[in-house]
């Protein structure tokens, strides 16, 4: 399998990388887009919006629509700072946010843990593939669902 190496953040060192990713995009980190990246971070599998949201109103002591939490999502997924697992229309903070490359998620449909893998070979084929039919990709997503190591023991 064909990889790269980064570097995974953790803690404050994520919420750090995050916010040096996104002011380096331009954009400002503010209170709100960092609480709503500590939700997302906390999660241990993949957050939908209305999950987020319910964890931020929690820790804020007030109500947080969920379309705010959206707006700032998709924010984070432009800027790299999280990843949208498609088929559950749901979120993961990225551990790399330095660094930018395709997405392919293996989805355990037993226990919904979702483990996010690099495959250079395996993204630069599904790009290529695209091209070659005329189409111009923009960020490929593979989801791979099944059984995951834990349930299968």
């Amino acid at each position: 399998m064909a990889t790269h190496q980064h570097h995974l953040h953790a803690g404050d060192d994520l919420r750090s990388a995050a916010k040096a990713q996104l002011t380096e995009a331009g954009e400002q980190w503010t209170g709100m887009r960092e609480a709503v990246f500590d939700a997302l971070a906390g999660f241990d599998r993949p957050a939908s919006a209305y999950d987020i949201a319910e964890a931020v109103s929690k820790a804020q002591g007030r109500r947080v629509a969920a379309n705010s939490v959206y707006r700032i999502l998709d924010l984070f997924v432009t800027s790299n700072l999280a990843m949208r697992v498609e088929s559950a229309n749901a979120y993961v903070a990225n551990a790399h946010p330095g660094c930018l490359h395709d997405c392919i998620f293996l989805i355990c449909d037993k226990c919904g843990q979702t483990k996010h893998i690099d495959d250079d070979h395996l993204a630069d084929g599904v790009r290529a593939a695209a091209e070659k039919s005329g189409f111009a990709p923009t960020r490929p997503v593979i989801e791979v669902r099944g059984t995951c190591e834990s349930c299968t023991a």
